[in-house]
């Protein structure tokens, strides 16, 4: 992939899904809470890159935006990719770029709905803020993905 894309939030998202440790955080808090990590992540570059304080009302508004595709296209892909694991490498293979693509259309309609442009003036604070939205009780996994942002 070469340069920036047109959406700063799924750059922010592939530079920090590719630090150490935040992939199995991200999953943790997506089998064991639920938690779309698209969603999740989007609410870590609202409070880091654009200052933004997110309201429960404005999440839900967001989440919304993508529940169809994210039921309907992206959680099907990943339970084929799932299923195909063990069965055959090429195809597991297509299965994870296709779902790695919804993924991307899933990011691009957030960042559209959202209409936030990274500025300075975001913080650590603000992300922990906004995914805590997602996660109301707290989470180790929580913690620890925070720690991975802060640094």
């Amino acid at each position: 992939m070469g340069g920036m894309s047109a959406n700063p939030f799924w750059d922010f998202s592939l530079a920090v899904y590719g630090r150490p440790g935040v992939p199995a955080c991200c999953l943790s808090l997506q089998d064991r809470r639920g938690v779309d990590v698209n969603v999740l992540l989007f609410a870590a570059w609202a409070g880091l890159e654009c200052g933004i304080r997110l309201s429960a009302e404005e999440l839900v508004r967001l989440d919304g935006a993508v529940a169809g595709w994210r039921d309907e296209v992206v959680r099907p892909l990943r339970a084929l990719r799932r299923r195909a694991k063990a069965e055959d490498e090429v195809f597991y293979r297509r299965m994870k770029a296709a779902e790695l693509e919804a993924e991307r259309v899933q990011q691009d309609r957030l960042f559209a709905t959202a209409g936030f442009i990274p500025q300075p003036g975001g913080g650590v604070e603000l992300a922990a803020a906004n995914m805590a939205l997602l996660v109301p009780s707290g989470d180790p996994a929580l913690d620890d993905l925070l720690g991975m942002l802060g640094d």
